[in-house]
């Protein structure tokens, strides 16, 4: 008979760990040690439970990459241990934070699921048991003695995700993410249904865990809109230290060209500030060419982003930039899929 699968949760903060003391109505940290007397459906589950709080929880808004940091040290620290890991974070910046986990971490072959909730999890109609009971089950599913998820996932509301294809879009319902561009994983109902099409299969060989944690955060996202000015574009791109640039554009991939603007971004370039086309509608892709005004920032050496989103495009723009890399290499590595992120077509 085979073990049951070790699972190793890391509360970092949010709405999921909050509990309310009734007699001050005011929310405070949930203990993590004592979650199998307070969560007793865990006990349900064909796994092995241990989990790690950060000592000061973190609220979403104050998420950045030193914390980045600290998960995938968590992570690195315990992998040989556990079976899989659930990351609770807030969900405000989860797409963000999933998405820079899943580039910081090469050669992985166990499955590292992020969830929270938009309640606490002591409220009556809190989301936060579902999001977190399934989230360990799926990191608990096996097939052939073999995990089911081997790569970064973010579950809420009854679906799975690929965590750098996801976007929150919704501040107050149950269902806070979406996929634009790319199917769910998996679907909890009254059967935890997999699509296994859709899911990354890692090589047979076990390549050695590579933890990657250092990340470039000299970087801003410019995003468009009828009227912007050649003052503010200018000021923008002269930040001091500027790195790399996220250029939300129209539709397609669509800009402005107009000498001035075309000029600021090529010599932005010059400098060699790495600068990334991404569309600014939910869905869709960038095709640089497919309309005029977008033919000469293809010539001008602005990257594609093709239908990356805006969060998993910050946290890869982050991932590449600390490779040194050149424009015409950086450019097929950041068009390039690395971590499911963006479809090669």
């Amino acid at each position: 008979m085979s073990k049951k699968p070790n699972i190793f949760i890391v509360y970092t903060g949010g709405t999921i760990g909050m509990i309310k003391d009734y007699k001050t109505n005011a929310l405070k940290a949930f203990d993590f040690s004592r979650i199998l007397e307070k969560i007793p459906e865990l006990e349900q589950l064909n796994c092995v439970i241990k989990s790690v709080s950060f000592d000061i929880p973190i609220d979403s808004s104050n998420m950045n990459t030193q914390y980045y940091k600290d998960i995938v040290e968590i992570i690195e620290a315990n992998y040989d241990d556990f079976d899989g890991f659930v990351i609770l974070t807030g969900s405000d910046t989860m797409s963000y934070t999933s998405s820079a986990i899943s580039f910081m971490i090469e050669n992985l072959h166990k499955p590292i699921i992020f969830t929270g909730s938009q309640l606490p999890i002591g409220d009556l109609r809190t989301d936060a048991k579902e999001n977190l009971i399934t989230s360990i089950e799926i990191a608990s599913a096996r097939k052939d003695n073999k995990p089911i998820i081997s790569e970064v996932c973010l579950y809420f509301e009854y679906k799975l995700y690929r965590a750098n294809r996801t976007t929150k879009i919704n501040a107050e319902q149950f269902e806070a993410f979406a996929s634009m561009n790319y199917p769910p994983l998996a679907e909890s109902g009254v059967h935890l249904n997999f699509s296994e099409h859709y899911i990354y299969k890692p090589s047979a060989e076990k390549k050695k865990l590579i933890i990657r944690k250092k990340l470039v955060t000299d970087i801003l996202i410019l995003k468009l809109f009828p009227g912007i000015t050649e003052k503010v574009v200018k000021s923008i791109l002269n930040t001091k230290d500027l790195k790399g640039v996220i250029l939300e554009t129209y539709g397609s991939g669509n800009a402005p060209d107009e000498i001035w603007f075309l000029n600021l971004l090529k010599d932005a370039i010059a400098k060699n500030i790495r600068i990334i086309n991404v569309t600014q509608c939910s869905g869709g892709n960038v095709i640089q060419g497919h309309y005029e005004t977008s033919v000469a920032l293809k010539q001008i050496g602005v990257v594609s982003g093709k239908d990356i989103t805006t969060e998993s495009a910050i946290a890869k723009l982050m991932y590449l930039l600390n490779e040194n890399l050149t424009l015409d290499t950086f450019t097929f590595y950041y068009e390039k899929s690395l971590r499911g992120e963006i479809s090669d077509k």
